[in-house]
This record gives C-alpha cells, structure tokens and sequence, in this order.
C-alpha cells in the first residue's frame, strides 16, 4: 500500500517547524493544515483499497 498523503504531511511539518522557528504564525497553521489535508488523504486511500478489496470478494463469491 502506497502512504497517499505523505507528501502532504512531510511538507505541512516542515512548514509548521518553518514558522515555529520564525515566529510566523501563518505559516506554522498552513503547515498544520497541509498535514491535516495529508491525513485525509491517507485516509481516503485506505477506504478506497477496501472497497476494493470488498468487491473483489463479493464477485469472488458470487461465483
């Protein structure tokens, strides 16, 4: 399985320790929120592999 999102996270953590270190408030929420876009992601995919896997075993059963 492929970690969709982790783009996201490791550049919106780099952003937010960015403006920690420079007292640049905008820049430290941008950061959490491209985190917290990231971990939608990584979310997402997950449910989606499941469907996946779901549908393949409801055609598997059906014969």
């Amino acid at each position: 399985m492929v970690d969709k999102g982790r783009t996201d996270k490791v550049k919106g953590k780099a952003k937010e320790v960015t403006g920690k270190a420079t007292g640049d408030r905008e820049q430290e929420l941008e950061g959490k929120l491209e985190q917290a876009r990231g971990e939608a992601k990584k979310i997402r995919g997950k449910a989606q592999e499941q469907v996946e896997r779901d549908t393949r075993s409801a055609r598997r059963d059906r014969g």
